[in-house]
């Protein structure tokens, strides 16, 4: 299976937080799925650590692409059909990283690792 780490899956799976459910803890370490960090994920960790919401114990520039090297996850690009998907999602959710998560996971058919109630709502595979 692929999967879309939500932005919050990712920093609870590399501290290992109790936040994590075990369900998404076994998927994670399944070696039969393939795990994905989204750079869209990467933009809003940084954009929080700018705005002194999430700190760091280093700069995101090299904190995430550490973290996600650590733990064996793969980075995810944002491309165009991605982007244009958006004018296709109902706007039940505002916030912009998950709506871009969401049509991520979509045109690349991934589920997304994530708690969001919200973004149950969407035409999306999800799982937590």
């Amino acid at each position: 299976m692929k999967i879309l780490l939500d932005t919050c899956a990712f920093l609870w799976i590399i501290s290992d937080a109790p936040e994590l459910s075990e369900s998404a803890r076994l998927l994670f370490v399944d070696p039969a799925n393939e795990i994905y960090l989204s750079a869209v994920s990467a933009w809003e960790i940084a954009v929080k650590n700018a705005l002194g919401r999430l700190p760091l114990p280093e700069p995101p520039e090299r904190f995430i692409p550490a973290r996600r090297k650590q733990h064996g996850i793969d980075t995810l690009p944002l491309e165009e059909e991605a982007a244009l998907h958006l004018i296709r999602l109902p706007p039940y959710h505002q916030d912009p990283f998950d709506r871009m998560l969401i049509c991520q996971a979509v045109v690349h058919s991934m589920v997304i690792l994530t708690p969001d109630e919200l973004i149950l709502q969407y035409p999306v595979r999800t799982t937590w």
